[in-house]
């Protein structure tokens, strides 16, 4: 499937799809190819110029008119959660996906030497936002007819390995998450899944291995063909998944 994928160009065609982590990376990267397919984008993060810079690419290559939501996740509140649906509902009147992409990660650390403090906004923006947002938007992606919510996991999240601490404790939650979300709404319009890219040139990436020769990891557009495909009716009937790049 992956790289083999033709999307076709009306794919996202009247869909409103948010997505969190807009400014950077596979966040930014899934937005301008959602854009490009036809979706109406909410552009969700923590740095506007960023943001606004996604909105002028959209913009610029003739997709649909974007909208930007500034939201820091690390100090949300459930009342700014809550305000996020309401303004979706103003201004939308529903929602046929969600891709959350937003991660945190502080450092890597043995767990006797973590930080608490490090600890529970590690978990705030990679966990409890995923949850907040979807629980929050969920009355949105049933007035859907085909909607999507995508989590983003990590080979820490599904195999544990020393020092990823919080990082790959939340990518771990994630994979829970997304397999009791399917199965509670397995009978509904709303496919739940959960991706895992892979080792691709982020700044997150670069941040965990600052000395890493990353030239030849692929870049997040690589992405494009999976995520499309996920968030799409294509990918309709597929529930409860991990999905990986690599598989």
């Amino acid at each position: 499937m992956h790289a083999n994928y033709q999307a076709a160009e009306d794919l996202l065609q009247d869909r409103i799809v948010l997505v969190t982590g807009a400014g950077d990376g596979i966040g930014r990267a899934m937005a301008l190819a959602y854009a490009r397919h036809g979706a109406t984008v909410v552009l969700l993060g923590k740095t506007v110029a960023k943001l606004e810079q996604v909105y002028d690419g959209i913009e610029n290559a003739g997709g649909p008119t974007p909208a930007i939501y500034p939201m820091h996740l690390e100090g949300a509140t459930p009342h700014d959660y809550d305000e996020l649906a309401e303004a979706m509902q103003t201004n939308f009147g529903r929602l046929d996906g969600i891709l959350h992409n937003a991660a945190s990660l502080p450092y890597l650390s043995r767990i006797k030497d973590y930080d608490t403090e490090d600890w529970l906004k590690a978990m705030q923006v990679n966990l409890n936002a995923p949850f907040q947002i979807t629980r929050a938007c969920l009355p949105l992606l049933d007035k859907s007819s085909d909607a999507r919510v995508i989590f983003t996991t990590d080979t820490v999240g599904h195999v544990g390995k020393a020092f990823w601490g919080a990082y790959g404790v939340s990518k771990f939650g994630i994979e829970g998450l997304t397999q009791i979300l399917a199965a509670e709404l397995e009978n509904g319009p709303i496919g739940v899944n959960c991706i895992d890219p892979g080792p691709t040139r982020t700044a997150l990436r670069k941040k965990a291995f600052p000395g890493e020769q990353n030239a030849d990891l692929k870049t997040p557009d690589t992405l494009a063909p999976l995520y499309l495909w996920a968030m799409g009716p294509d990918s309709r009937g597929i529930t409860g998944q991990r999905l990986a790049w690599d598989d």
